[in-house]
């Protein structure tokens, strides 16, 4: 607890358990556990593969707790650590043979039903090149913005626009909403 019996903040928990406190350790983890897996199940697009991946970005996170130096927020540091576990995982499950994923048959869906779109969705990002699901995943599930995207991704701001902007058109394509302008005519030879 903070000042006045209020909660302490993830810098100061970091703090806290950076010089050894296993109980703010503890703390920190369980508050960010669900953040950490929800942009690891958006990026690996199941639970199984997430759960390992929340499993690594935790333990990993445990361990350079001590680096943590308050530069950017303690979130946009977790955000790091779980994508990149994620990707690891992404990496790993590619080695492994497994059958391609097939989007799930939309007609019989009705639109009011959540389910059959979140599995809609899974499927499309499941799709995406790892680099393009990571960058979209962060904006529209995490809420983070370019620059926190940039940091965590460690590449250039423009770069994620790009990601973003492409990974979400093909998102659009493989969920059967091309977007305007994204399909011209072809010229037609006599």
């Amino acid at each position: 607890m903070g000042e006045f019996g209020a909660p302490a903040g993830d810098a100061a928990l970091a703090a806290a358990a950076a010089r050894g406190d296993r109980d703010a350790l503890d703390l920190l983890l369980r508050r960010n556990a669900d953040r950490i897996h929800a942009v690891c199940r958006r990026i690996l697009g199941n639970d199984h593969d997430a759960l390992d991946a929340t499993q690594e970005a935790l333990i990993s996170i445990a361990r350079a707790i001590g680096s943590f130096d308050g530069r950017a927020r303690f979130s946009t540091w977790c955000y790091r650590i779980a994508t990149n576990a994620a990707l690891d995982e992404a990496r790993r499950r590619a080695r492994r043979p497994v059958p391609a994923p097939r989007l799930p048959d939309r007609a019989h869906a009705s639109p009011e039903d959540r389910v059959a779109a979140r599995i809609d969705v899974d499927a499309a990002l499941a799709g995406l090149p790892a680099d393009f699901r990571a960058a979209v995943a962060l904006r529209d599930l995490a809420g983070l913005d370019y620059a926190e995207i940039a940091e965590v991704l460690g590449i250039p701001p423009g770069t994620v626009r790009s990601r973003i902007a492409r990974g979400r058109a093909a998102l659009a394509d493989l969920l059967g909403n091309p977007a305007e302008g994204a399909r011209r005519p072809t010229r037609r030879t006599p």
